[in-house]
């Protein structure tokens, strides 16, 4: 029986996120999920290095956004933290990366790149790190819902299928491809070079999968996952 191991969000998008004890699932997606972004004039920034669809920004992953009482506060590397509704914030956020940033909640354009809910169980991280030879946390691939109980690469066989989680059902429709942000130095972890390469080989790039939702409702640790 797979079961729900970690339930993560990112209030703003390619920053580090935080570890919640629940997810509410809603039909745009995880609740507070990626609900802010960094912008570089009117352009969506990310922490990838290139991109056609958004402006480069190297270093968000090394700031950690975290809910605080209905508001998004930044933790920059320097440990000062910032709210990104206020005007104080976008100034430390232009000054730490000296250019002209900005703060954006999501409006018509979402701010997912694939797919509103990703997921990745922990054999298929596993399988990774073995065939990088060292350990991997999961967070590198940044999933909301992390699961045991399977074997490696299970959640491909899910694809055009539905997955009940806890009181939410998904419908998952992509595998989820990986890009050089899986390497990157986050506000936990250092830089770990090879691990995209390791994917690569060992899975074409792609760990865990993304889904969409088809039916609204709450996912907690501990819940079962399971394939309709």
């Amino acid at each position: 029986m797979a079961t729900v191991l970690q339930l993560r969000r990112y209030p703003v998008k390619s920053m580090t996120g935080e570890v919640v004890d629940h997810l509410d699932i809603e039909p745009r997606g995880c609740a507070g999920d990626r609900v802010w972004s960094v912008r570089v004039a009117s352009r969506i920034a990310t922490a990838k290095t290139s991109s056609n669809s958004f402006a480069p920004v190297p270093g968000l992953l090394e700031l950690r956004s975290a809910w605080r009482d209905g508001r998004v506060a930044v933790r920059f590397p320097d440990g000062e933290e910032v709210y990104v509704d206020e005007p104080a914030g976008e100034a430390k956020l232009s000054e730490h990366f000296g250019r002209p940033l900005t703060f954006s909640r999501e409006t018509e354009r979402p701010h997912f790149d694939d797919g509103p809910v990703s997921l990745v169980g922990a054999q298929t991280v596993d399988a990774v790190a073995g065939e990088l030879g060292e350990q991997v946390e999961p967070v590198r691939f940044r999933p909301n819902i992390y699961f045991t109980g399977e074997v490696a690469f299970a959640e491909d066989s899910w694809l055009a299928r539905e997955v009940r989680v806890g009181e939410c059902v998904l419908r998952v429709t992509m595998l989820s491809p990986r890009c050089v942000m899986v390497d990157m130095a986050t506000a936990d972890l250092p830089e770990l070079g090879g691990l995209l390469q390791a994917t690569g080989r060992i899975n074409q790039a792609c760990t865990g999968v993304i889904a969409e939702v088809v039916q609204p409702g709450r996912v907690r640790v501990g819940d079962e996952v399971t394939a309709v």
